[in-house]
């Protein structure tokens, strides 16, 4: 073997790792909500009330403004036009109790977890480690409406 074919082997090894590295970090960053829930590669957690009441009452809200205007219904309209800005505030503050509530149970699930371990209780790190995963699931669920809604 050459030294130009051993590192053309070492540069193919190591693109090969870095595909792999790359994929592993977008599987842990992969979140998407469904039906009120987030769901990620760790887990499924149930999301803050306030998203999905939001996101209906932009619906409803878009709904109540597009059939106003079509109708000349100005109230109707602008009824809709509020009601849309309103589940837009919604929806956010929901998002932010959920990203908040992940943050702080990734960080004390992580803590917890790691108190645990040095204290041998078992039991208890398994119940740490299901807190940071729930944690993570809701900051993703989060970051995933954010990223559609950016693009």
């Amino acid at each position: 073997m050459t030294g130009e074919s051993v590192l053309t082997c070492c540069q193919n090894q190591a693109e090969q790792k870095k595909a792999e590295a790359d994929a592993r970090q977008d599987i842990s960053h992969a979140g998407a909500n469904i039906g009120g829930y987030s769901v990620s590669a760790q887990g499924v957690a149930e999301n803050d009330p306030n998203r999905s009441a939001g996101s209906w009452n932009q619906t409803v809200g878009a709904g109540k403004e597009a059939l106003g205007g079509a109708l000349g219904l100005e109230g109707m309209r602008k009824a809709g036009e509020q009601q849309n800005a309103e589940g837009k505030g919604q929806e956010a503050q929901g998002q932010v109790n959920d990203l908040g509530k992940g943050i702080s149970d990734r960080v004390s699930g992580t803590v917890g977890g790691a108190f645990a371990g040095l204290t041998g209780d078992e039991a208890e790190k398994k119940r740490r480690e299901l807190q940071h995963d729930q944690g993570k699931t809701l900051q993703r669920g989060v970051e995933s409406e954010v990223t559609k809604k950016a693009e």
